[in-house]
């Protein structure tokens, strides 16, 4: 079993929410774990708050008005990837699952990617190849309800 879909989203905290519950009801028509589904809805949240507030295009004297959320489910995993047309990190810097995004337990601001590190099985933090913007990538293996009516085999 395969689903997927790609949402082209406003750098609008409004689509946040909206992510987050089509990721969810996705999840919960699958019959995708409610624990599991709930930390890539929160990872996800984390995700697409960072490209609202960080995604801008500055690089080009103008200000990207959209980020790209795309979902795979296939099988036993479940893939997300958050794209916005912003700087990118600085210094082009990648992670991946490593766990070496650290955060001050007590900030205000700088635990998303942490928490997306923490709730997620596997983390690729990086700029796009080639062009301006951040793609954060993260993957979860699945877990699924006794009656599961759309189970990944």
């Amino acid at each position: 079993m395969s689903i997927w879909w790609s949402l082209h989203l406003r750098r609008d905290a409004a689509s946040v929410p909206l992510a987050r519950s089509l990721l969810l009801g996705t999840m919960e028509t699958a019959g995708v774990d409610p624990d599991v589904s709930y930390d890539l809805s929160v990872a996800l949240s984390e995700a697409c708050a960072n490209a609202v507030e960080h995604g801008g295009d500055i690089t080009h004297g103008g200000c990207s008005e959209a980020y790209r959320v795309t979902a795979y489910l296939d099988g036993e995993t479940c893939r997300i990837e958050v794209a916005d047309s912003g700087p990118g990190f600085t210094g082009g810097r990648t992670v991946r699952s490593d766990r070496s995004v650290h955060s001050d337990t007590y900030a205000e601001q700088g635990r998303g990617l942490y928490l997306i590190q923490e709730l997620a099985d596997h983390v690729h933090i990086g700029n796009k190849p080639g062009r301006s913007g951040a793609v954060v990538s993260f993957d979860k293996i699945l877990k699924w309800r006794k009656d599961a009516p759309l189970m990944g085999v």
